[in-house]
């Protein structure tokens, strides 16, 4: 999946989808650049106006993050519960795709 399609899915056609799956492509592009967004705005976080938008910012991408996230959890066949184990969850998230259908679904990529 390219950095561009990650991006459309995840911001605008998937923003709160909890269900089905994400690859790990789409997964990752979407935390680079939401990691990149984030250190750009914290650059600027001391001059008041910038400390709103780094908040309005988080604010707006933490339900994008925690579904896609789950989604990507599913992508492993496991459930969106293991994004509370912390080191687990990183582990499945470097994990490869299940091949065909899984009982989350096919996989869209």
């Amino acid at each position: 999946m390219t950095l561009v399609k990650s991006i459309k899915i995840c911001y605008f056609e998937k923003y709160a989808n909890f269900y089905g799956r994400a690859s790990r492509s789409e997964f990752w592009w979407f935390t680079l650049v939401n990691s990149i967004l984030a250190f750009l705005l914290d650059l600027f976080n001391y001059y008041y106006p910038m400390a709103i938008l780094y908040s309005l910012l988080s604010l707006a991408l933490t339900i994008p993050g925690i579904a896609v996230t789950i989604r990507r959890m599913h992508d492993t066949g496991h459930s969106g519960w293991y994004l509370l184990i912390p080191i687990y969850n990183l582990i499945l998230a470097l994990t490869p795709s299940d091949n065909g259908e899984n009982e989350y679904g096919e996989l869209d990529d």
